[in-house]
Parts: structure tokens; C-alpha cells; sequence
């Protein structure tokens, strides 16, 4: 209509909820900082391929639903991560790697005495104050990559505050998941050098054609 105020802008498309089954979580929380930890400046911008294809590949596999492929894919990478050939990832991002623990006879072991229950809550804890120094790191890469981050960081100083010292609760891992999510929107899949562009849709390409 004449005269009419210009249209607002549409609202920004929400972020996906976090998923809600364990495995996807878990496959999440390593996905999402393995994006990071492959565009790291040590990588100047061309990690290799025997990086980037199984990270590719978890990607892939996680998107169309299987997350224990997408897992198993993850694995290859860390053990890819642990290789001494690389250049030596930074902490926290060496937390992806695979864990490779010096053998040891069980009683050397500072939490063999300890109850299983008890045992088990401090994994945990481990894991949690882990995927918070993950997202911490994350995020102060984007910021410094042109990543819209300041809502990232909000999420962060979130799920900080719900890492209480009773234990890890459920609002901790929402806050984490919301992060990882946002970050897999936001931050480009690495790319190896020499890697080939991907074709155009179908409907690009026939519209390509038809322009020349």
C-alpha cells in the first residue's frame, strides 16, 4: 500500500532445542567443539583431510539421525587427535582426544576405595566442568572470528552459575546443549585443503545453464 512503513525484518529462525536422547547429547558435545578445535589458528586454515573427513563424517551421520555412527565416526578422530604428527592442540580443546592412560595396577589408582556411586558422581563432575571449559574456549574463538557470540556467552555464564556445588544437574546440560547448538549453526565445518567445492543443487545448476 502507498504509503505504508516499511515491513519490519522477519525474526531470526530460533535455534534447535537440544536433543533429548543421551547418546545424541553426548555425540552433541563433542561435534560441536570439534568444529572449533579444527578451525584453531594452529591449523592455518587448511587442517588435513585425515582430520576433516571423519569430523565430516560424524556430521553427516548425525544429521540423518544416526547418532552411534556419528559417534563411532568421532572416535577415529580422536584417535586422529592423539597422533603426534599434529601440532599440539591447546587446552581444553585436547580433551577431544583419545585418552591414552598410562597402565597401572588397579590400587595405584586414588579412586579405587572410593563407593561406585561416588566414583561415578565425580565423572561426571569431570565431564561437566570439561564441557563448560569447552564452551568457554568455543566462545571466546568465535568472538574473535566474526561468530556472533554474545548470547553464546550468556548461555555460558548460565550454565556456570547451574554447576553448583551440590552436583550436575539437568539445567547444567540444557544450558551446555543450547550452546553446542547455536555454535553448530553458527561456526563453518572446516574445510582440508585441496578439498573440491561441493556441486550446486540441482535446480542451481539448471538455472546456471539457462543463464548462459
Amino acid at each position: 500500500m502507498p504509503g505504508a512503513p516499511n515491513r519490519p525484518p522477519e525474526p531470526a529462525a530460533p535455534s534447535a532445542p537440544p536433543p533429548t536422547d543421551p547418546l545424541e547429547r553426548r555425540v552433541l558435545r563433542r561435534l560441536a567443539p570439534g568444529r572449533v578445535a579444527l578451525r584453531l589458528d594452529i591449523w592455518k586454515g587448511a587442517p588435513s583431510r585425515e582430520l576433516v573427513d571423519p569430523l565430516a563424517k560424524a556430521e553427516e551421520l548425525y544429521r540423518s539421525g544416526d547418532a552411534r555412527g556419528a559417534d563411532s565416526a568421532l572416535d577415529q578422530l580422536a584417535v586422529r587427535l592423539a597422533e603426534p604428527r599434529w601440532p599440539t592442540i591447546p587446552l581444553p580443546f585436547r580433551h577431544l582426544r583419545v585418552a591414552i592412560p598410562a597402565p597401572q595396577p588397579p590400587h595405584y589408582d586414588p579412586e579405587h576405595a572410593i563407593p561406585p556411586a561416588e566414583r561415578e558422581a565425580r565423572r561426571v563432575r569431570r565431564e561437566a566442568e570439561t564441557q563448560l571449559a569447552l564452551a568457554k574456549a568455543s566462545v571466546d574463538w568465535a568472538a574473535g572470528h566474526s561468530v556472533e557470540a554474545a548470547d553464546l556467552r550468556t548461555g555460558v555464564g548460565s550454565a556456570e552459575t547451574a554447576l553448583g556445588p551440590s552436583g550436575v544437574s539437568e539445567a547444567f546440560w540444557k544450558e551446555i546443549d543450547g550452546v553446542w547448538e547455536r555454535i553448530r549453526e553458527r561456526v563453518p565445518m572446516p574445510t582440508a585443503p585441496g578439498r573440491p567445492s561441493p556441486a550446486p543443487p540441482p535446480a542451481e545448476a539448471n538455472e546456471a545453464a539457462g543463464a548462459t
